[in-house]
């Protein structure tokens, strides 16, 4: 799962390259241009592909690592 949560990114980071559409003037719902929603679009994937990696892809083991290690002072004076 992990390899394809980085083919995820690799793929938003290539379509984030908005080429294709940049000197397009239309509007969608008549006021909103058509990069500005791709651009909305990208930022929904980004997020959702965020999301998996956190579920997925997360080093657990650094978790655990923190767990057993003990505790750190703060350095706060009670």
């Amino acid at each position: 799962m992990r390899y394809a949560i980085y083919g995820l990114v690799v793929v938003l980071i290539v379509l984030h390259q908005d080429n294709w559409l940049w000197d397009d003037t239309r509007l969608i719902f008549g006021f909103m241009p058509i990069t500005l929603l791709y651009q909305a679009g990208i930022s929904i994937g980004a997020a959702i592909v965020w999301f998996l990696a956190t579920k997925f892809a997360w080093p657990h083991h650094l978790e655990e690592i923190a767990q057993d290690s003990p505790a750190q002072e703060t350095g706060e004076s009670e």
